[in-house]
């Protein structure tokens, strides 16, 4: 083993620093060879070297594959093609999270583009829960409603579609989430974790990592097509290309891995998503006071604020927001979800404190569960206790007597969404279904020790080995003064980063703390610090109250520090910063 980055055997947090790849020496950034730079962050990612060049050049002639490789592709298009050239009533029947809100609005877009007026309908979280009813399929019936777009859902609703179908329902269902071995009646089932499509292992089996706006938009490519082939294309023929900053949304917000197509349609959609062609991403930006948006702003500004309506408010308003077309409408609308994220923040904060005096720290998938936690903000506090402890996590909410509801977020290497597919299948659950890092169930009150204890059997092992190594990978160090908007520009060339393609982790130091604070109410840490070469470092680390390296930097002051983290760029009054988003630090003395 590599001797650790800048000598650290054990940081504050108790890992040591390893290189991620070969190391890069300590040097300014202006003698970092940027083409060399992106390439040794592209291959120690898993890239290919033949795949280099498409990578730092993304393109959609490049990534995008057949459509119809996909099973039911082609019969939905059809179908699709049929509603749109008779006038036949479309409904898209969406979930109310950001997958859900950008591929249905992708989809109305792209089917008002084609001439069609179809409507919409967004299930109310806390009235009706995660997917469609029987009951709201055959009032879309009685209202006239002769195809059904039923997206980011579907592929576990035997009984409902089968309600559909006996009412005269046609229904299309585009979704990615675990499937088992039987499917519900369908015009078409578009899912690439179909069980007989990842048995063939062929193209569609390759892209089981797509979100529902990604495969949404692939049914929009076959559909244009399919309306080509039969005559039907208005003139001049409508272009798909500005709807990618929708997907590239849903992408990220559903923690897709920004692996292959992922990584085209996240890099082509920030393009489109800069140009300002959605008045309601544009509304949404300015309210999140963010000039110009990266992969992470995506996840941390644009997605919650979507997901507000569903989760606190009125489950619609995403919808509303990225299909508008007014531009009053959506200012107040976009107003209207920031207001509701700012009261989706307090309540997931209180429930999140909770479930953390709650949980069973010792067991291979923490289950928090409490009586009255609001169920729109379970599954981000379930995220927090991933991220805290580290290992799989469940918040279960609790209504007396009432099936309870719960929502898990998993780590890399364990596959969440199949236990929890495995658990409904053996009489634990009422409900149950997700993909590998999020899931969501519904089970009765008595049988979550029953839960635990599955799970605990299930993913112990793969638990334990995704959490096995306590060293954190370093891309890169650099010497204080390397810290600057140029480096930040050299490191970005390798991107977009998200899930499955981690931003370049930077080791920096030694530097002097000169004041370190919490902020944010206290949650967060900020930090000041001195190198030896008379540069002056700003940084930050979300969350950092409490853990071990927060704790470290607030009793430092004084004291010499390495610091590891993402460089990002502040644009601040105008004059462009850099600092570092921290994810550990070790003190020198």
């Amino acid at each position: 083993m590599s001797d650790p980055v800048l000598n650290i055997h054990r940081s504050a947090s108790g890992r040591a620093w390893r290189w991620r790849s070969a190391p890069l020496p300590l040097g300014d950034a202006d003698r970092l060879g940027v083409d060399d730079l992106a390439a040794r962050l592209l291959l120690s990612r898993g890239a290919l070297p033949a795949d280099l060049p498409r990578l730092l050049k993304p393109s959609l002639r490049d990534w995008l594959p057949d459509p119809s490789a996909f099973r039911g592709m082609d019969e939905a298009a059809d179908r699709l093609a049929s509603a749109v050239r008779h006038g036949e009533q479309i409904t898209v029947f969406a979930d109310y999270d950001v997958d859900g809100a950008t591929s249905a609005a992708l989809l109305i877009r792209a089917l008002r583009a084609f001439g069609a007026s179809p409507g919409h309908y967004i299930p109310d979280r806390l009235l009706e829960g995660y997917g469609p009813s029987t009951d709201a399929l055959l009032k879309l019936r009685q209202q006239g409603t002769r195809l059904l777009l039923l997206l980011d859902c579907g592929t576990q609703a035997f009984a409902e579609l089968e309600a559909a179908q006996a009412a005269g329902l046609d229904v299309i269902v585009v979704d990615h989430h675990k499937a088992s071995t039987e499917l519900p009646p369908a015009v078409a089932l578009i899912n690439p974790n179909r069980f007989d499509e990842q048995a063939d292992g062929g193209i569609a089996a390759a892209h089981g990592h797509l979100c529902t706006a990604g495969l949404a938009f692939l049914l929009a490519v076959a559909l244009r097509r399919a309306l080509r082939g039969q005559g039907a294309l208005p003139s001049p023929e409508p272009d798909l290309a500005p709807f990618l900053d929708l997907v590239a949304l849903g992408t990220v917000a559903d923690v897709m891995p920004l692996r292959g197509l992922n990584r085209a349609y996240v890099a082509l959609g920030l393009q489109r998503l800069g140009a300002g062609a959605n008045i309601g991403l544009q509304a949404l930006l300015e309210v999140a006071g963010v000039p110009r948006a990266a992969a992470s702003d995506l996840g941390f500004q644009l997605g919650p604020r979507v997901n507000a309506g569903g989760r606190v408010g009125t489950a619609d308003l995403g919808v509303r927001l990225l299909t508008t077309t007014d531009a009053c409408e959506a200012r107040a609308i976009a107003q209207e979800l920031d207001q509701l994220n700012r009261t989706r923040r307090d309540i997931e904060a209180a429930v999140t404190e909770a479930a953390l005096a709650a949980v069973d720290g010792s067991q291979p998938v923490a289950i928090a569960a409490g009586e009255g936690w609001h169920p729109g903000v379970i599954g981000i506090a379930a995220a927090r206790l991933k991220e805290r402890l580290g290992r799989p996590a469940i918040v279960i909410a609790r209504d007396g007597d009432a099936p309870a509801k719960g929502s898990g977020r998993s780590v890399e290497g364990v596959d969440l969404g199949a236990a929890i597919l495995a658990a409904r299948d053996a009489g634990i659950l009422l409900a149950g279904g997700g993909h590998a890092m999020a899931a969501g169930l519904t089970l009765a009150p008595d049988r979550i020790p029953d839960l635990a204890a599955f799970l605990a059997d299930r993913l112990g092992q793969a638990v334990t080995a995704a959490g096995g190594t306590r060293a954190l990978s370093i891309d890169l160090a650099v010497a204080p003064r390397a810290l600057s908007p140029a480096l930040h520009e050299a490191l970005e060339v390798a991107g977009p980063y998200g899930q499955g393609w981690p931003a370049p982790r930077v080791a920096l130091g030694p530097v002097r703390l000169l004041e370190a604070k919490g902020v944010g109410s206290g949650e967060h840490v900020r930090l000041v610090g001195a190198g030896a070469d008379g540069a002056r470092v700003k940084a930050i680390m979300f969350r950092g109250k409490g853990s071990d390296a927060g704790e470290a930097l607030l009793s430092g002051v004084g004291r010499s520090a390495y610091l590891a983290g993402r460089v990002t760029r502040n644009d601040w009054q105008g004059e462009a910063r850099a600092e570092l988003h921290l994810d550990d630090a070790a003190l020198a003395d």
